[in-house]
C-alpha cells in the first residue's frame, strides 16, 4: 500500500517544508487541490456536504496547483505529485497541456494529472468555458492531451477540440498518468474507460466496498483488469495492518491521508505551526508507513 498525503487548506508558506518532510518520511505522493476563486454569491452546490455549502472559508488559500507542484518538486528528490483534483475543463486545452507538461519536465517525470468535471458553475462562467458540456469535453480533452504530450507535430479533430498540426514543447519524459476523481456513475465510467486510475473521496469501510464494487463493474464492462489500475481513496477507519490488507485485496493501491490535520488548532482553517504538522507526519510514518 502506498500513502498519498493531501495538503489542501494548509498555509501556503508551509507547503515546501511539508513536501520535504513527506519526501523524507516515505510518503509516495502529495496531492494538491484546485479552485481559481471563491464566489461571493454562489449558486452552485458543493456535492460533498449535506447542505451543499463548502466547509472552507472564502479566505482559504488555493495556490495554483502546477506552480506549487513545480516548487515542491524543486526541493524534493523522490516524492511524486498529483492533483486532487484539477478542474481541467474549466480551462482551455492548450493551457492545461502546457502547465502539466512543464511541471512534468521540471519534476523529472514525478507528476500525474488528477482531474474531474467539476461542480462550481461560477468558475466555468468566469473562465468562459461551457459548464453544461464539461463532462463530454473532459472525455475528449484527455485524448487530446495525450496526443499533445507525445511530442512532435500533432493534430486533433473532435467535437469540442479541433486543431491542425502543431507542437508544444517541452514535453514530458514519459506518459503522464491521468486519474479521474469523483464517485458519480459518469465519473466512475470515465475512469474505467479513459483513465489510468481513480481518486475517491473519504469513505467508511462499508461505503468504500460499495463504491469499489461499482468501479470494478465499470472496469469489467470496459474489459479492463483491476490489476495495474491505480485506485486511491481515504478511509474513515484506523489504518491498521488488517484494514490495509483488506483494501489491498480489493484493489486499492494507495491510501489518501492527512496526518497533519491532528495538528490543527483552528477548526475549519487547519492553522498550526509547521513543526506541529511535521511531528504528526512523523508519528504517522512511524506507526503506519514503516509497518505497511
Amino acid at each position: 500500500m502506498k500513502f498519498w498525503q493531501a495538503v489542501a487548506f494548509l498555509e501556503t508558506d508551509q507547503l515546501l517544508d511539508v513536501a520535504q518532510a513527506a519526501d523524507r518520511l516515505g510518503f509516495d505522493t502529495i496531492t494538491v487541490s484546485d479552485h481559481v476563486f471563491s464566489p461571493k454569491d454562489r449558486k452552485s452546490k458543493y456535492p460533498y456536504t449535506p447542505t451543499g455549502e463548502p466547509f472552507w472559508s472564502a479566505e482559504t488559500p488555493w495556490p495554483d496547483p502546477w506552480v506549487l507542484i513545480s516548487a515542491m518538486a524543486a526541493v524534493t528528490t523522490r516524492l511524486k505529485f498529483s492533483t486532487n483534483v484539477y478542474i481541467a475543463p474549466a480551462r482551455d486545452l492548450f493551457t492545461v497541456a502546457k502547465l502539466v507538461s512543464s511541471a512534468a519536465v521540471i519534476s523529472g517525470g514525478r507528476v500525474s494529472l488528477g482531474t474531474a468535471a467539476g461542480w462550481c458553475l461560477e468558475e466555468f462562467e468566469a473562465a468562459g468555458q461551457d459548464f453544461h458540456n464539461r463532462g463530454k469535453r473532459l472525455n475528449e480533452m484527455m485524448v487530446a492531451l495525450r496526443a499533445l504530450w507525445a511530442g512532435g507535430f500533432q493534430e486533433f479533430h473532435g467535437s469540442y477540440y479541433d486543431f491542425e498540426p502543431l507542437q508544444i514543447s517541452p514535453v514530458p519524459p514519459a506518459p503522464i498518468p491521468i486519474y479521474i476523481g469523483g464517485d458519480s456513475e459518469p465519473a466512475l465510467r470515465r475512469a474505467a474507460t479513459l483513465a489510468d486510475g481513480w481518486i475517491g473521496n473519504a469513505y467508511t469501510p462499508e461505503d468504500a466496498d460499495a463504491v469499489l464494487d461499482r468501479l470494478h463493474g465499470h472496469l469489467k464492462a470496459a474489459g479492463r483488469p483491476i490489476d495495474g489500475f491505480e485506485t486511491v481513496m481515504a478511509l474513515y477507519a484506523e489504518p491498521t495492518p488488517d484494514v490495509l490488507r483488506r483494501f489491498e485485496d480489493r484493489g486499492v493501491t494507495a491510501l489518501m491521508c492527512a496526518p497533519w490535520m491532528v495538528a490543527q488548532t483552528e477548526q475549519g482553517n487547519f492553522t498550526s505551526p509547521v513543526q506541529d504538522k511535521i511531528d504528526a507526519m512523523e508519528a504517522f510514518a512511524e506507526k503506519v508507513i514503516s509497518h505497511a
